[in-house]
């Protein structure tokens, strides 16, 4: 499937983590070098990097780079990652990958693996299994479709969401290569406008056609007859299979069901957050006005106006009609199948 794969969102180089610079897609492609852990906790914070398992690699890779820097002037020891570990630990609030690969970290670190080439060989390992799972998740998923099916996604959940390949991207980018899609739309994805400006772009890379609608016009695509399938990622899953994910996906899960449009959540095993009883309890970041009121840092509201901005929103299991994780599918998730799929071994982020 490698036609369809053709995008990476972030390398090491040279002993630094280069990452494409998702805010300047798709009209420039330029890497942004990280060379210290400050560098990658405000790649994290201003969206150089964004998608949960993304960020989660990138955090790792931040640990890696600590521990290079911490050997130059003494022993790599859990106490003086600490700092740096807190700095990254506060960049994004909600995607549980970057509490889960920090935590990896630092428990590689706690079982003896004291140098920088160790640290570096640990996130090169999780930046191996992110691709592995969304490869695996793809399958899984593609397994849902019927042949001729019209599928719909929201904000950007692909190679650039992840370490390569994607989650409900990857899923639509298999789905195509066994002919069993059709049609892909792509809601905008305001304020940031990760749909037109990302997921566009990387269908594109891949050759796969788009077709884009503005994200108040998906209750009309699905009344249309238009869709058959809304397949979305995720950045938290509560233990109950309540999901939050990108600000607008609780509203399309609620139009799938009006129109009989079936719900796909696709998303590693390190989004679940057994620790969570329901989506209540996860933490909802919510970002500055400006990007609201503003658009390629021109204001387009009017004088006066102010602006409320979380960054996601929770979906009820309810709503699901099947989630999707490398560890295999759960149709209508809830408490008892999450806990016979992730009871031991899913990590929290504290």
């Amino acid at each position: 499937m490698s036609e369809f794969d053709q995008v990476r969102p972030l390398r090491w180089r040279h002993n630094c983590l280069e990452l494409l610079d998702q805010r300047l897609l798709p009209e420039q492609e330029h890497w942004l070098v990280c060379r210290d852990v400050a560098d990658v906790a405000e790649a994290i914070r201003d969206m150089v990097v964004r998608g949960a398992p993304a960020i989660g690699v990138t955090a790792a890779y931040g640990v890696a780079l600590a521990a290079q820097e911490l050997a130059e002037t003494g022993p790599v020891t859990a106490e003086r990652l600490v700092e740096p570990l807190t700095l990254m630990a506060q960049a994004r609030p909600t995607a549980v990958n970057l509490g889960w690969a920090i935590k990896r970290m630092r428990s590689c670190l706690e079982a003896g693996a004291t140098t920088p080439e160790r640290m570096l060989q640990e996130a090169e390992s999780i930046h191996r299994e992110d691709i592995a799972a969304n490869r695996r998740m793809g399958e899984l998923g593609a397994a849902l479709l019927d042949p001729g099916s019209r599928v719909l996604t929201h904000c950007n959940t692909g190679s650039l969401a992840t370490a390569g390949f994607g989650t409900a991207l990857g899923v639509i980018r298999t789905g195509c290569s066994q002919q069993r899609i059709t049609d892909i739309y792509a809601g905008e994805t305001r304020p940031w406008l990760q749909g037109a400006r990302l997921t566009a772009w990387e269908l594109a890379q891949d050759g796969l056609p788009v077709t884009l609608v503005a994200d108040g016009a998906t209750a009309l695509l699905m009344a249309s007859g238009l869709v058959d399938w809304v397949i979305v990622g995720a950045d938290r899953i509560a233990a109950n299979g309540d999901v939050a994910n990108k600000i607008g996906t609780y509203g399309l899960a609620l139009h799938a069901r009006a129109h009989g449009v079936r719900f796909m959540v696709v998303a590693p095993s390190s989004t679940v957050d057994m620790a969570l009883s329901e989506g209540g309890e996860i933490p909802i970041e919510h970002r500055a006005g400006e990007e609201l009121l503003s658009m390629g840092g021109r204001r387009i509201a009017a004088a006066g106006a102010t602006a409320w901005n979380p960054v996601f929103d929770v979906t009820p299991a309810r709503l699901i009609d099947a989630l999707v994780t490398e560890r295999g599918v759960l149709y209508q998730p809830d408490t008892a199948a999450l806990k016979t799929l992730f009871g031991a071994g899913v990590p929290d982020d504290d």
